[in-house]
């Protein structure tokens, strides 16, 4: 367990609050939307430090890899990154189980972003030597592989590797002896499991199958998530950050209930404000996981910006569909 004073993160805080002033504000976003087309939107984008030129995915993927490149040689503990890099690997694990189950190739599924190399991970999985990755990772990918093989089923595989995914971002936040993160990582799994509880219950499924699919280590326990009443969903969160999403989730977890779209951008939305309540922190590890945050957001924001003009949705349709901002 390692533990770094907040000044040890004096450098890097300087220079995050500095990059915030790039981030993309709902005014920027107001503007991509109302843009005459998409290379007016883009030049909004390009005011953010997005490349103009190349496909939108080209700009992202290039943004995603600057920024960790970037927080990984400026923070004092590259752990402090990598917690947002796990879903990139876990993501590619999933890939590359499902191509190999399917006799496909994964490459143009694999994401840019992760721990680990796209295109080495998938060479050491076709290898069978998956060196250099965490003991943890290689434990879930044998695993998931080999309830895929017998059962095949999917969704269980997907739940072994989600599992070690927050698992793995627990212990890092456990051995960066960071509380704030902690509590990040555990709302993160709330969050989740509020979404599978509402899903679930919108299925019609019996309390077992919840239980079974529920992950550990949120606030509020899968036992009590799995015996609780779809109406009830509310009470249990009541406490917490996710309250006003739960009261919406009670009353969409129903079948036959109402569009999703609010309960959503509620889940999301909390943890934006958790993170935010920590502006005012002038130096330390709340600016950097605040700012890493906000550029993962950013990301969505913009994919939903664009793939909502491409639909030729109406600007007030596509705001209704994006979350509250960073900043």
């Amino acid at each position: 367990m390692s533990h770094r004073k907040d000044t040890d993160y004096l450098s890097v805080s300087a220079r995050v609050r500095a990059m915030e002033n790039r981030l993309l504000t709902r005014d920027r976003m107001d503007r991509m939307i109302d843009a005459a087309d998409d290379g007016e939107a883009r030049k909004v984008l390009a005011e953010c430090g997005y490349p103009e030129g190349g496909s939108l995915d080209q700009a992202l993927a290039a943004a995603r890899a600057d920024v960790f490149r970037d927080m990984e040689s400026a923070v004092p503990d590259r752990r402090l990154v990598e917690i947002f890099q796990l879903k990139y690997d876990y993501h590619n694990a999933k890939t590359l189980l499902k191509a190999a189950a399917m006799g496909r190739d994964p490459q143009p599924l694999l994401l840019p972003g992760g721990r680990y190399d796209p295109a080495e991970l998938a060479e050491g999985w076709r290898r069978e030597e998956l060196r250099g990755c965490s003991p943890a990772f290689q434990t879930a990918m044998a695993q998931a592989k080999a309830v895929l093989e017998d059962s095949h089923d999917p969704q269980q595989a997907d739940l072994i590797l989600d599992r070690a995914c927050y698992a793995e971002m627990e212990l890092l936040a456990r051995d960066l002896d960071s509380r704030f993160l902690q509590r990040y990582v555990r709302l993160l799994v709330d969050v989740a499991n509020l979404r599978t509880a509402v899903r679930v219950h919108r299925m019609g499924r019996e309390p077992e199958f919840l239980r079974q699919v529920l992950l550990p280590g949120g606030s509020v326990s899968e036992q009590s998530i799995a015996a609780a009443r779809a109406d009830a969903l509310g009470e249990l969160f009541a406490a917490g950050s996710l309250a006003q999403a739960a009261q919406l989730g009670a009353k969409l977890a129903h079948p036959g209930a109402g569009a999703m779209t609010d309960f959503e951008r509620a889940c999301d939305d909390a943890v934006t404000a958790y993170l935010a309540s920590e502006r005012r922190v002038p130096f330390g590890e709340e600016p950097v996981v605040g700012y890493l945050y906000a550029r993962e957001a950013e990301f969505t924001a913009v994919r939903t910006i664009f793939a909502g003009r491409a639909a030729k949705l109406e600007g007030d349709v596509i705001r209704r569909r994006l979350r509250e901002t960073y900043v």
